[in-house]
């Protein structure tokens, strides 16, 4: 099964944290835009040899939700038409609180976006401040109820901790207030300061302190703890859900499973090979506006880097998002069955040395290979021992 990844990558503003493939002032080519990645979609599915399945498929962005209902409906009527969508998939749409209201939820509900993903980041004041968020909690609690009375009953809400100046007390109000709307998912992210970003610069020039680590991941575990009371199973270093609300699309990147990044600057990997498209919209719809036929798939005209892994890399990538899986992990049997070798044959050493350490544990039938506690915590520095 595929996953499609859709990136929109247009904005009204450009938060002070965001490094992603990201344009304010550009909304003019939102319909060209929506035109070229109609195209991109017939045309990779054509280069294929069968009607690809797809199970799940991403809005991105940027803010996905400054696309009409009616330009989202038309992306998904090419996919349906191009592909073989599954009658119970999963179409996840990010969006901003300030930019949707009931009349805009029920359009898209209807288009056949079936799950939600809030940007809310903060419930306090300062912290939206800090972050240049364009929107207040309000906002935040009268766009779940316009969510819930437009039908949809499958949302995330997105949350960032380790903020400057950000006390424990205020991470703890944040996660309360979220709670409160009751959602199926959350997202907690900790600050990581990206070079070039408003952020960083004003951190390097000393006008802001920078994110206590320490600060961190005694909020990540706290949240961990209280999550957990309210019901819900972290099934990921940075996501929890109630039972049976993981998000299918996530999963499938975490499995290493193929999907196709359709959009200017989205990511693919599909065929062993990760794909790279056009960053900026205009040269991603020239590409496309000029494109007379397919190419060699998974590759569209806005490739610009394709890259075919070895099964080196291919191994290595899938322990490092496998591991991210917190209960899951990476099942040793499925290891041996997609790459021919034992995991321990591979990795033996560095598995064993971090199990010693503390910071991996194999589940108690010796199947998974999962992070401690401890492991979620230093997660980078274990993933970096499989590369």
């Amino acid at each position: 099964m595929y996953s499609l990844y859709i990136h929109v990558p247009f904005c009204q503003h450009r938060c002070s944290y965001c490094d992603f493939n990201t344009y304010a002032g550009q909304e003019h080519l939102q319909t060209a835009y929506v035109e070229a990645l109609c195209r991109e979609i017939a045309l990779v599915a054509s280069s294929a040899r069968e009607a690809l399945p797809v199970h799940t498929v991403y809005f991105g962005g940027g803010t996905p939700s400054l696309l009409s209902p009616a330009q989202i409906g038309r992306i998904l009527e090419a996919v349906a038409r191009h592909f073989a969508l599954a009658e119970e998939a999963e179409i996840s749409l990010e969006a901003n609180p300030g930019t949707v209201n009931q009349v805009y939820l029920k359009a898209l509900w209807k288009a056949g976006i079936n799950r939600l993903s809030l940007g809310v980041q903060s419930a306090h004041p300062d912290d939206l401040r800090l972050l240049e968020r364009e929107h207040d909690f309000g906002t935040v609690i009268r766009a779940v109820a316009w969510a819930r009375a437009a039908g949809f009953d499958n949302l995330n809400l997105d949350l960032i901790f380790g903020l400057p100046h950000q006390p424990l007390e205020r991470w703890q109000k944040t996660v309360h207030w979220a709670l409160a709307l009751k959602p199926e998912h959350l997202s907690l992210y900790a600050l990581t300061l990206e070079y070039g970003t408003p952020l960083a610069h004003w951190v390097g020039r000393g006008l802001l302190p920078a994110p206590d680590d320490d600060l961190a991941a005694e909020m990540y575990t706290w949240a961990d703890r209280r999550l957990r009371e309210k019901g819900y199973t972290q099934y990921e270093i940075s996501n929890w859900a109630r039972p049976g609300m993981a998000c299918r699309h996530n999963l499938q990147y975490w499995r290493n499973q193929p999907y196709l990044g359709l959009g200017a600057g989205a990511h693919g990997y599909a065929a062993g090979m990760r794909t790279v498209n056009v960053l900026t919209p205009a040269a991603y719809i020239r590409r496309l506006s000029a494109a007379a036929s397919p190419r060699p798939f998974p590759r569209t005209p806005a490739t610009v880097n394709a890259r075919l892994l070895s099964p080196t890399d291919e191994m290595a990538e899938t322990m490092m998002m496998g591991l991210r899986l917190t209960e899951e992990g990476v099942a040793r049997s499925a290891f041996a069955q997609r790459f021919g070798q034992d995991m321990m044959a591979v990795y033996g050493k560095s598995i064993q040395r971090l199990v010693t350490q503390g910071l991996l544990m194999w589940s108690a039938d010796g199947e998974r290979l999962r992070l401690t506690a401890r492991g979620r915590l230093l997660g980078n520095w274990v993933f970096r021992a499989f590369v």
